[in-house]
């Protein structure tokens, strides 16, 4: 079971393609080269984390689906 749940901002989003390089299963870029989540078991956890960190301009928000919690980004 996917325990990270991630959503994108599409208004932040730049369409720099890191997330799809680094979790292409759960990420993909639409029509207008913005990133949206496809399945959001397609990836690992560690590697959804991954592409929510590595978001040049923090588009990607990474969430403990039992928790609640964000894991990302840090406030």
């Amino acid at each position: 079971m996917s325990k990270i749940k991630v959503q994108v901002d599409p208004n932040k989003c730049i369409g720099c393609g890191t997330c799809v390089a680094l979790a292409g299963n759960t990420f993909r870029l639409n029509e207008q080269n913005i990133s949206e989540v496809i399945d959001q078991t397609g990836d690992s956890d560690d590697d959804k984390l991954t592409a929510a960190q590595s978001c040049p301009v923090g588009a990607i928000k990474a969430v403990d689906s039992i928790s609640g919690e964000v894991l990302w980004p840090k406030v």
